[in-house]
């Protein structure tokens, strides 16, 4: 039903040989350089040289959709051909920097793709397009419930020639990092506007400005994710030239929508190869370990699960796929139905294979022995991480009740 296309097909190939030769025998060498590292948020020299040979050979922002694809050594890739090579990058959790495909930095590219001008695509969307500087996105606060985009207290406030932003964010994803260069901020420039989605606009901050502090690393169920890390940062009369707003005041949650909708994609995909490969695994240990005289593998218990798993994963792809292929057919505002359905069903639906997969480990499961326990925290953070569960679902069954209740 869903034939990868030659070219997807081709780059997946590509993709699993440079997976298998440089990046699975690098996994402890990549734990040992972070572990040593003399900046906790600082850049590995593993990964750089990673990065120099996946560009030489041409694995390098295949995220790039078709609509931009000048920006793409392949043309650019639909939704449902970049899904197996996001799939594959999955597997290892640090991987998709290699290829210039990690997030938040993939979103940010887009945005800039689509709304900054000339100027700021020089300065900032190419080095990012280079792999020479990473980004960030601050949406989030402390203070307000920010699963409500509209409840987002920041200030950014014209002052002649410049915009004044006063705000305090929170879990502000590359914001640790000692390349990120360049944020993304959201705030309202029109509190007051009747439109409660008119109210916000987005400005380009660079990190370096007069005012931008940055408070602490955040840890998600212990996990730093060093070296990109999650900050609490504060902008305090925090000034940038007034040219630095995108699309325009009041489009603020327009580009977000434009920016999450596929962002909640790509993390999809990936979680399918933590899903996957957290099976493959948990086959290979049950088949090595013995309890009460015989392999695990032999146990019943251990085989309906090894059987759940495979079934959900199988379930999880597909519909990731069905929903790619809606989104390239139809377009993000009119698949947004299955966006919110594939995005409420797979970050839970990957945590609780994985936590089977885990379980099959013992103790070991726990340990960073594995790559288990941060694919865990990955999928549990991507419950929240784009707009949290429950707000997808309430949209999404407003949606379905509508549609159906006249039916």
């Amino acid at each position: 039903m869903f034939n990868a296309s030659k070219k997807s097909a081709e780059l997946e190939q590509q993709l699993k040989e440079f997976m298998l030769e440089h990046i699975y025998p690098n996994e402890l060498v990549h734990a040992q350089q972070l572990e040593n590292a003399s900046v906790r948020f600082g850049t590995l020299p593993l990964v750089e040289e990673l990065k120099a040979q996946a560009k030489e050979v041409g694995l390098w922002n295949l995220f790039v959709p078709e609509e931009h694809k000048q920006y793409s050594l392949h043309g650019g890739l639909g939704f449902a051909e970049y899904a197996p090579l996001a799939e594959e990058m999955g597997r290892v959790l640090w991987s998709a920097e290699v290829f210039n495909c990690s997030a938040p930095d993939t979103g940010n590219m887009e945005v800039l793709m689509n709304f900054a001008s000339d100027e700021h695509k020089s300065q900032w969307l190419e080095p990012l397009l280079a792999g020479d500087i990473r980004s960030s996105y601050a949406m989030t606060e402390p203070q307000v419930a920010s699963s409500d985009a509209t409840n987002i207290e920041t200030d950014i406030r014209r002052d002649g020639d410049t915009w004044v932003i006063n705000g305090r964010k929170w879990f502000i994803t590359g914001a640790m990092n000692e390349r990120t260069k360049i944020f993304i901020v959201m705030g309202k420039t029109d509190a007051e506007n009747a439109n409660r989605h008119q109210q916000q606009s987005q400005v380009l901050v660079p990190k370096d400005t007069p005012g931008v502090t940055i408070v602490r690393p955040l840890t998600t169920l212990g996990f730093d994710d060093a070296p990109l890390g999650h900050a609490e940062v504060i902008f305090d009369n925090v000034r940038v030239p007034v040219s630095n707003m995108l699309l325009g005041e009041g489009r603020g949650f327009e580009i977000a929508q434009s920016r999450l909708a596929p962002g909640r994609m790509h993390h999809c995909m990936r979680l399918i190869g933590c899903a996957q490969r957290s099976l493959e695994l948990a086959c290979q240990r049950v088949t090595n370990r013995s309890t009460f005289g015989k392999p695990l593998s032999k146990h019943q218990s251990v085989r309906e699960d090894i059987a759940r798993c495979f079934s959900e994963v199988e379930m999880a792809r597909l519909l990731v796929l069905k929903t790619c292929h809606a989104i390239d057919d139809n377009g993000v505002a009119d698949s947004i139905d299955m966006i919110a359905a594939t995005k409420t069903t797979i970050p839970l639906l990957v945590q609780t294979i994985i936590d089977r997969c885990m379980q099959m480990h013992g103790a070991g499961g726990l340990t960073s022995d594995y790559f288990m326990a941060e694919a865990f925290n990955y999928a549990r953070w991507c419950r929240q991480a784009d707009g949290p569960d429950q707000v997808h679902q309430m949209a999404l069954g407003k949606m379905v009740i509508n549609r159906y209740a006249s039916s």
